[in-house]
């Protein structure tokens, strides 16, 4: 009993490394329906232990009084409707 345990965990080990991803539930897909496969395991193993790219945050700092554009975080003039630089509302 203690055996089968320990496979089935090695079996889903790709899902629970990649339980807190972004794509977990492509990571488990791939377990459960290729992971059968060592090619399938390998695949799910890798795509559970590689790095998720993180976009870039612009820090703006506020300026009493004025805005700043949501969409490309330039500063506007207080009393401005749209954005110089990409022209969406602020």
């Amino acid at each position: 009993m203690l055996t089968l345990i320990c496979l089935i965990l090695l079996y889903f080990l790709p899902s629970i490394i990649g339980r807190n991803k972004r794509d977990a539930g492509g990571i488990f897909l791939l377990n459960l329906f290729l992971g059968w496969t060592f090619i399938g395991w390998v695949i799910a193993f890798l795509w559970a232990c590689t790095a998720e790219s993180y976009s870039h945050v612009r820090l703006v700092p506020v300026v009493a009084g004025g805005r700043f554009c949501c969409q490309c975080g330039m500063f506007a003039n207080r009393e401005a409707h749209f954005c110089t630089a990409c022209g969406r509302t602020v």
